[in-house]
């Protein structure tokens, strides 16, 4: 097992260096970079992306994201909008953010600087990546977290009772309930919450954003409790969704197998109840794949719905930050996060295939790739 995981683990240097390549080499292409996000900031023009970012960005960033499309007759072609402006300011703003040195040794410098777990600093924030990723996980893994509890909370006993009351009308019209929460877009179920139970045109009940009221500093311990479960019941229901249906039809298919095994109909023979059967035999065995699966659950939950269902509820978490981030060109930013998602999502990958050997010891992955 020691030498699997030590392949994985070298295996993330190589697909990090993809990751990091392709969008490198993409951001190479895209119009209205940190220049030109600097030189509409210089002119006082508007934010144009202020929008779609929710109305809740800095300040800083508002104020740097505003991009003259219609400008025109610069004094120098390659920025849009840097008509009036001095040259010397120009040759400035690219000294300052790197874009005078060619695009390989960009990227070089920039790998080189990861190595030594150095991600610069924000172009807009005046404040170092590392810090921003670190004071905004929180947010996106607990959530993360609260999703996937929830969502086995619910998927293991439902799956449990399909298996049980398998092709009945009760497995029937779950299963097209399951189908349907499958079927929806996170960030359309978010907006429906939204629309109906956040005061959009029906009821106001939940908060609209927000992880906090705006008195929460002056509540009581309980009193704060009960307003941070108050505001993310929303978002949670709205991340948990694609979740629970796929965690429940994993339930049920896993305890269909169990049930049709040679040891459940012995155990039967031998007088025992339905009940004791399903919960003193088939359970063990059954809920293996489903324990395992929790890292994957949660990284499904985690990199899948944080981006959207961040922005939508304006919680200030990895998701929302890398967005903003990719609106304002703020490049040191954008490649931080995605650095680290793609870190995450790697090394919860090798942690869920080590939980498949913890609860099944007879999983040798060694021999298998061998």
């Amino acid at each position: 097992m020691g030498a699997y995981i030590l392949r994985r683990v070298l295996l993330i240097i190589p697909t990090l260096l993809g990751i990091m390549v392709i969008n490198f080499a993409l951001t190479q292409f895209v119009p209205g970079g940190p220049v030109e996000q600097a030189i509409a900031r210089a002119q006082g023009q508007g934010d144009v992306f202020g929008s779609f970012s929710g109305g809740q960005s800095d300040a800083s960033i508002g104020e740097s994201s505003g991009l003259d499309q219609a400008g025109g007759g610069s004094m120098d072609e390659r920025y849009v909008g840097a008509r009036g402006l001095p040259q010397e300011f120009i040759d400035q703003l690219e000294k300052e953010y790197g874009f005078d040195k060619p695009p390989l040794q960009r990227f070089l410098l920039m790998l080189w600087n990861y190595v030594r777990l150095d991600f610069g600093q924000s172009y807009f924030r005046s404040v170092s990546v590392i810090d921003l990723i670190l004071d905004k996980m929180p947010v996106s893994i607990t959530f993360g977290l609260w999703s996937t509890v929830l969502a086995y909370a619910i998927s293991i006993p439902l799956g449990i009772r399909k298996a049980v009351k398998d092709g009945s009308t009760f497995d029937t019209w779950t299963s097209g309930v399951i189908i349907g929460a499958y079927a929806i877009p996170s960030f359309l179920f978010a907006i429906l919450l939204l629309v109906l139970f956040a005061g959009g045109s029906y009821w106001q009940i939940f908060p609209l954003r927000g992880l906090t009221s705006d008195n929460w500093s002056s509540l009581s311990p309980m009193g704060k409790v009960l307003d941070y479960l108050w505001h993310i019941v929303l978002p949670v229901a709205a991340y948990t969704i694609s979740a629970f249906a796929t965690m429940t039809l994993l339930t049920k298919n896993s305890f269909l197998d169990e049930l049709k095994k040679q040891y459940v109909m012995t155990a039967r023979a031998k007088g025992l109840s339905d009940r004791r059967v399903l919960y003193g035999h088939v359970f063990r065995n059954a809920m293996l794949i489903v324990i395992a699966g929790f890292p994957a659950a949660f990284l499904g939950v985690f990199l899948g719905g944080s981006l959207i269902i961040e922005t939508i509820f304006s919680l200030d978490g990895l998701g929302r930050l890398g967005f903003e981030a990719a609106v304002a060109r703020d490049y040191p930013v954008v490649f931080g996060t995605l650095f680290i998602f793609g870190l995450i999502g790697l090394l919860i990958g090798i942690l869920s295939d080590l939980m498949y050997v913890f609860v099944d010891p007879r999983i040798d992955f060694e021999r298998r790739d061998g």
